[in-house]
């Protein structure tokens, strides 16, 4: 078929749409924003998609199935005449859907057409663990038994459940929440004086691991539920590191909804409020802030935001050097080589997949100590390798990332999509190898 020359937001949506894909799968696809793709969707031919996107479409449409370029072909001609080489094409008001979300299976007509692909190979199984019992917890944490703890007590089991997170212990880390929440008010009842300030932090941090493990496990909307009680309790607390902490799980729970401009300015006001407040001088303040940072990096990159995301990478990078080492202070698994990992993440999501290659060569392996970003590392990985159309290479890296975190890897509906990409892209054996992992990991496609 007659290459494309110049595309715009309709070529785009087209291409899209003959991959029976959703905004939000074809987004990451492509390693862009999903605005940017559902931009493209109700702009049509207003908008033409910056120069590696073009070139980024261009190889997705060389890689397509026969069948999928002579639907891509069937879209583009449908009242237009020869679409393929003009920059001057019919109302783009025919596609303004934005696609669904691609985090909820039966959301998107574009992802039950993928798993169509693959039938006879999905798994009959629940690849998350159930998170009722913590819902029942978050939402009516009254129980008529609950667990009374010592401010001690409560010290170490929030550091437990937080060790277990960071392992990728998610099964285990839900039945502790399920016991932990219903025992907050007890505990703030019997503390007095600095222990109820210590009560309020380790509140505020108990909520942040529930918000981290429902974002986890794709349950956003409870998500943001228990970052607002992370940080009213950090605000009761009134200890600027906690305030700061908590900051960063609301803005991680913001850019799940898609809030994206929202999370990048959070996230930079809390890390200048934490600056004024401590002027950095302990080590918690620095792996704060430049965790901080990191965050709002990765928000603005969502956000198509490549100035931002990388002024942002660089702030965090100097708070690297400043804390002089890779540490876990206040659980932020802050370092130079987590700044690293966030620039392989940032150059993803820009559509950038052979930088994010190039930079994750560059890890250290050994200074990343903690399981779930290892994990997630490798699942960056697996994600570029797949957008760069070396799917063996993908395999392997989703594989490594298995091997590291089970759960990480099962858990995730992030995860699921990148091998049913795999599955639905790969060939021949390749595409066995692809649907036996997931058979054998237990992941659905």
């Amino acid at each position: 078929m007659t290459p494309v020359l110049t595309w715009t937001g309709r070529e785009a949506t087209a291409l899209r749409k003959a991959l029976r894909m959703s905004v939000t799968a074809f987004a990451e696809h492509l390693g862009a924003a999903r605005r940017t793709v559902a931009k493209w969707s109700s702009h049509g031919d207003q908008v033409l998609p910056r120069a590696d996107m073009q070139a980024a479409l261009d190889t997705v449409l060389a890689r397509a199935t026969p069948d999928a370029r002579e639907r891509f072909a069937a879209l583009l001609t449908t009242g237009t005449g020869d679409a393929t080489v003009s920059t001057k094409l019919p109302d783009a008001g025919l596609d303004t859907d934005t696609g669904g979300d691609g985090q909820v299976d039966s959301g998107s007509d574009g992802d039950v057409r993928r798993r169509d692909v693959l039938r006879g190979a999905t798994i009959g199984i629940a690849a998350s663990p159930s998170v009722a019992p913590l819902l029942d917890a978050l939402v009516s944490p009254r129980h008529p038994k609950p667990v009374a703890l010592s401010a001690q007590q409560f010290s170490r089991a929030v550091a437990t459940a937080k060790i277990d997170y960071q392992a990728c212990r998610y099964g285990r880390v839900l039945d502790q929440l399920v016991t932990l929440l219903p025992g907050i008010e007890l505990a703030r009842a019997s503390a007095q004086g600095e222990q109820r300030t210590q009560v309020e932090v380790l509140t505020a941090e108990l909520y942040h691991v529930v918000g981290s493990v429902l974002l986890k496990v794709g349950d956003r909307g409870m998500a943001l539920v228990a970052a607002e009680r992370s940080t009213r309790a950090a605000a009761a607390s009134q200890d600027p590191v906690a305030v700061a902490t908590s900051a960063r799980i609301m803005a991680h729970a913001l850019m799940s909804t898609g809030h994206n401009e929202q999370a990048v300015g959070l996230a930079g006001n809390a890390a200048g409020v934490l600056f004024q407040d401590t002027h950095l001088a302990s080590p918690e303040a620095v792996a704060v802030y430049g965790a901080l940072v990191l965050r709002g990096a990765v928000a603005a990159a969502r956000s198509d935001d490549r100035d931002t995301a990388r002024a942002m990478l660089d702030e965090a990078n100097h708070a690297a050097t400043r804390l002089g080492y890779d540490g876990n202070d206040r659980w932020t698994g802050f370092g130079a080589t987590n700044v690293l990992l966030h620039r392989v993440n940032v150059a993803l999501t820009l559509g950038d997949a052979g930088t994010a290659i190039g930079i994750a060569r560059t890890v250290s392996l050994d200074k990343v100590t903690l399981a779930e970003r290892r994990a997630s590392l490798y699942v960056d990985v697996a994600r570029a390798y797949t957008q760069w159309g070396r799917y063996e290479h993908g395999l392997t890296a989703l594989r490594t990332a298995y091997e590291v975190a089970p759960e990480e890897v099962r858990c995730r509906p992030a995860v699921q999509r990148i091998a049913t990409d795999l599955a639905l892209l790969a060939k021949g054996s390749a595409r066995t190898a692809v649907v036996d992992f997931a058979r054998a990991a237990g992941i659905r496609l």
